[in-house]
């Protein structure tokens, strides 16, 4: 059974003291250095979303689901599955990079904990500026009142994650429309030969959903949505 102690100065777990009133500088600083981490933590699934090329995959996903209408195939645990090994194939060499620039060396005792984090977040910040768009950036610099930025060091991550975050919105939804596109045809071809034939109470969804699976099997649409979406991060 774990024991802790509630006192009004400190809270004791095993192995760990949260002293925040305690006297000794260092002892306070543990205690941030701790509870700044698990913050990270905490925020490691937004980190996931808003800094890599997770958003982008999952709404394409979504937006070829909701096209073929096959409503809940795939689920959502198949898409967001595949969401993710795509998203750490494609983010492997930039997580490579930040091993081998911060946590490695920081593990080693070779970087303190501010060195560890600005650099790992240089290769980030490079994934982020080379598919960010200039207006979505300069929407954020301007909003801060930051100058026009010379370099990449002069761009912060509170501008550019959210300039980020957006350029992918509009670059997933670019894509999704040109998924749609094939299947709306087929749709309008599907309504107006029932209408032609007086058959207006058939659902055209009904009969439409075979043809845009069969369609969908004959050009391999997974193998091309895929590639689209490798393509697309280069």
């Amino acid at each position: 059974m774990i024991e802790f102690l509630i006192t009004p100065n400190l809270i004791s777990f095993p192995g760990v003291d949260f002293d925040f009133l305690s006297d000794d500088p260092a002892s306070v600083v543990t205690t941030v250095q701790l509870l700044l981490v698990l913050t990270v933590l905490s925020l490691a699934p937004g980190i996931l979303i808003l800094m890599t090329s997770f958003t982008r995959i999952i709404i394409v996903l979504s937006f070829v689901r909701q096209g073929l209408a096959t409503q809940s195939v795939p689920p959502n645990q198949v898409l967001i599955g595949i969401a993710l090994f795509i998203t750490f194939f494609i983010m492997a060499p930039i997580f490579s990079e930040v091993n081998d620039r911060a946590l490695t060396p920081f593990l080693d005792g070779e970087l303190t904990q501010e060195e560890a984090f600005q650099e790992a977040a240089i290769p980030m910040k490079e994934f982020m500026a080379a598919h960010t768009r200039e207006k979505d950036l300069a929407l954020f610099m301007g909003y801060a009142g930051l100058e026009q930025p010379e370099s990449l060091d002069d761009i912060p991550l509170t501008s550019l994650i959210p300039a980020f975050a957006i350029s992918e919105l509009k670059t997933a939804f670019q894509i999704g429309f040109l998924i749609f596109v094939p299947f709306l045809v087929i749709d309008m071809i599907v309504a107006s030969v029932l209408m032609s034939m007086g058959m207006m109470m058939l659902p055209p969804v009904m009969i439409a959903l075979p043809f845009k699976i069969l369609l969908f099997v004959i050009v391999d649409g997974w193998y091309l949505i895929v590639e689209s979406l490798l393509l697309s991060f280069r």
